[in-house]
């Protein structure tokens, strides 16, 4: 039987944040990228309500236009915390641009690289702002590969990496977020399609499967299994060779 206590989870997650920052950065600030989509705000929640709004810094990071950038700005206003927007088009265009003309730029790498320029430029701000980077990624992303490699895979503490999709929006809610935020309809804002287009299932199937282990439909299980297979190598340590070098004594 899978339950799940929204209110002891927050209260966990809360207590979780605290420790970190007692151990990993004393009186710094978490610092993070706001997209308005339920993980970013989630997350963002999570830090207020853990160490205080004025130690919560929100980084809005259009690729020139961005229609929804208003749901960003509802988050940062909502919960009251200092942000900045950083514009990455030109960042983005330079790199595109400088592309040498015979290496094929495929649609993935170009897809990917603003999910990547713009952890850099949270980094940026964090190291400016006596910051650690928080994650945002969920469970259910992480599970199926989800997520850009070196792009919002990445941070320095992860609040939502053992929650499903379901379960960070149950939080969202309990924590008084606006709907809108909290059910908008998860896309990578980048390719033009939801997360459930690209992936090929829903995340309600997806997250039973997580906890459960049922998935009635065969073809939607097998997928998950083999995207969860292909993707492991992104939530492990880099190999490193281990030359295994012998040190004689003298």
């Amino acid at each position: 039987m899978y339950t799940f206590d929204v209110n002891k989870t927050i209260e966990q997650a809360c207590a979780w944040i605290v420790d970190f920052f007692e151990e990993n950065g004393k009186g710094c600030n978490a610092v993070l990228g706001i997209s308005g989509g339920k993980d970013s705000s989630v997350a963002a929640a999570l830090c207020v309500k853990a160490l205080g709004k004025d130690r919560v810094i929100g980084v809005l990071m259009p690729n020139g236009e961005q229609s929804d950038i208003d749901c960003a700005q509802k988050l940062v206003k909502h919960l009251g915390i200092k942000n900045y927007t950083v514009n990455i088009k030109q960042g983005y265009d330079g790199i595109v641009n400088a592309i040498p003309a015979e290496l094929e730029f495929s649609e993935q790498a170009r897809i990917n690289l603003a999910p990547r320029l713009r952890m850099s430029t949270i980094y940026a701000v964090s190291q400016c702002c006596n910051g650690r980077v928080v994650n945002t990624c969920n469970l259910s992303e992480d599970w199926v590969g989800y997520s850009t490699r070196y792009g919002d895979s990445v941070g320095d503490f992860s609040p939502l990496s053992h929650l499903t999709v379901t379960e960070v929006k149950q939080i969202g809610k309990q924590l008084g977020l606006p709907l809108d935020l909290v059910e908008k309809v998860p896309s990578d804002g980048l390719s033009g399609k939801t997360d459930e287009d690209n992936l090929g299932f829903t995340y309600a199937v997806l997250d039973k499967y997580i906890r459960t282990g049922v998935c009635e439909d065969e073809k939607v299980k097998a997928l998950i299994d083999r995207k969860h297979k292909l993707n492991l190598f992104k939530l492990q340590l880099m190999p490193s060779f281990d030359p295994q070098i012998t040190v004689l004594a003298e």
